[in-house]
């Protein structure tokens, strides 16, 4: 009985575990290059609100819209260099970063919620900037399953790979 092909859009051949690493290091360069744009406009975003006084409500909504810009901005300037047209390219940074970036800004900012006094301390403060560290890393982790789970299945970064 012949078997149909079974498609793979981010393993690559050899080994099962050869395959798991290298689907695993995809995915964590994937995390991490979302995690850089978003943590770039995360922080940039709380440091504006908090310097300026906005309610938090504010803070979390300046801090998540520059996450986003930055987090498609690193994957749309490299493909707008690449002469991608930018119509393309912005499709393909939207298919690429949106979960990941959403994910990541829903765990850091229900981190930096819940921890007492993170979103009130000043700029000088090691809560602030220790309670946004640790947030960025708690959602760069909660991010790499979902990244994983997306390249497996040819979604995420699975769509840039034409590109690279």
């Amino acid at each position: 009985m012949a078997q149909e092909p079974h498609p793979h859009h981010a393993h690559p051949s050899g080994p099962p575990d050869a395959a798991a690493q290298s689907l695993n290091r995809i995915a964590f360069q994937a995390t991490i290059h979302c995690l850089t744009g978003c943590a770039i406009g995360e922080v940039l975003g709380m440091v504006i609100g908090t310097a300026l006084g906005l309610s938090n409500f504010n803070t979390i909504i300046i801090a998540v819209l520059l996450a986003f810009v930055f987090g498609y901005a690193f994957t749309l300037i490299p493909l707008v260099r690449a002469n991608i047209a930018f119509r393309t390219a912005l499709g393909l940074a939207f298919a690429a970063d949106t979960a990941s970036i959403a994910l990541m800004e829903i765990v850091d900012n229900a981190i930096m919620l819940i921890i007492p006094g993170a979103m009130d301390a000043g700029l000088a403060s090691p809560l602030f900037w220790g309670s946004l560290a640790f947030s960025l890393i708690v959602a760069g982790i909660a991010a790499f399953p979902l990244n994983r789970w997306l390249i497996t299945r040819g979604f995420g970064h699975a769509v840039l790979h034409q590109y690279h």
